[in-house]
């Protein structure tokens, strides 16, 4: 397994398809732990921009009318997106911080610090 089939199953687990990139990350660390530093900031980079592509979808959506569960992410703005990496609702909260327009920089900032720090953890575990 090698950096770029962990960069597509972050991305690809980020989105609103389902897949669990730790378990990618687990195994690429378990069978070349020397690469643990470039491993972490591939599955970092490759799943906030999967975290991203949804926060797109949601500034695509029309703004008529209110998407339901949007209070938490207009209540707490962009930090909510520490908790983006949570199964289900990470992916609403990048979605509902699209379509009520947060700025991009600081969600994708929001979305890589709450990953990153999943990550680590799961690296940790790994070695």
């Amino acid at each position: 397994m090698n950096l770029w089939v962990l960069f597509a199953g972050s991305f690809l687990a980020a989105t609103l398809l389902p897949g669990g990139s730790e378990a990618v990350l687990f195994a690429v660390l378990k069978t070349n732990p020397q690469i643990y530093w470039p491993a972490i900031a591939v599955a970092t980079l490759g799943n906030t921009l999967g975290g991203m592509s949804s926060y797109l979808i949601g500034r695509l959506l029309p703004s008529r009318g209110e998407i339901r569960g949007l209070e938490r992410v207009r209540r707490h703005g962009s930090p909510i997106l520490l908790l983006s990496w949570v199964p289900i609702i990470g992916d609403a909260f990048c979605v509902g911080a699209g379509w009520l327009r947060l700025p991009p920089l600081s969600a994708a900032a929001f979305m890589a610090a709450g990953k990153l720090g999943r990550y680590l953890v799961v690296a940790y575990l790994a070695v």
